[in-house]
């Protein structure tokens, strides 16, 4: 899980922490953090299959990583703690694409050109989708788009949306994701940020507006349609 997070923000620390898959493991480690002062920004577990699971924290406010570290080392049921590269280093700014097949495979292939020529430049850039038909599945999947890290603009690729959908836009733009609509019947182009007719474009757009190395800013085009 995380909390949010504001666009160019970059957690100092990344920890991956071997421990015993029991109750009361993550607490021990949540302690420990806590007693060097140190701010949980994200964690995510993943099992593995020797009765031991894999923590990684991503840590900001650390004053002292080897202490921190060593500290964790020598709780009973901790095998390993790694120092890794954080996910914003990695993968960086995310850009989430939803909607129906034909529309998304174009938004992306925009997207990921579009990302091609700023990650070149050092830049991170990454993009995800799903298609999905229904609108109670999709309104669920926009949604989502505010839980996830890293995220920071959903692109609805579709011919008709609306109803729930359009609700759930206007929740995760009030939390700070920017929306990009193809030009479709229903509502949900009116709810966005941004409308655009072509979807290699939309998803060009898209990641010009979350990169550092580009120009274009949705404070200067928001509500307009191209």
């Amino acid at each position: 899980m995380s909390r949010a997070r504001r666009p160019g923000d970059a957690p100092e620390l990344a920890l991956s922490i071997g421990a015993a898959d029991k109750p009361g493991s993550l607490a021990a480690l949540s302690r420990v953090i806590f007693e060097h002062g140190a701010n949980v920004v994200y964690v995510g577990l993943s099992s593995r299959s020797d009765n031991l699971v894999d923590i990684y924290f991503e840590l900001e406010q650390v004053v002292n990583v080897d202490a921190l570290q060593q500290s964790l080392e020598s709780l009973a049921d901790v095998t390993e703690v790694k120092r890794e590269p954080t996910f914003q280093e990695i993968f960086g700014r995310r850009v989430i694409v939803i909607g129906a097949g034909a529309q998304v495979s174009g938004v992306v292939q925009g997207a990921v050109n579009e990302a091609d020529r700023h990650n070149i430049r050092g830049e991170r850039i990454s993009v995800d989708t799903i298609p999905l038909v229904g609108e109670t599945e999709i309104a669920q999947a926009v949604r989502a788009v505010a839980r996830l890290p890293r995220a920071e603009c959903l692109v609805l690729a579709g011919s008709l949306m609306g109803g729930e959908i359009t609700r759930a836009v206007e929740e995760i733009r009030a939390a700070g994701i920017i929306v990009v609509s193809l030009r479709m019947a229903g509502s949900v182009a009116a709810a966005a940020d941004l409308v655009v007719t072509d979807p290699l474009q939309a998803g060009t757009m898209a990641v010009m507006l979350v990169a550092s190395t580009a120009k274009l800013d949705i404070e200067r085009i928001r509500g307009g349609s191209f």
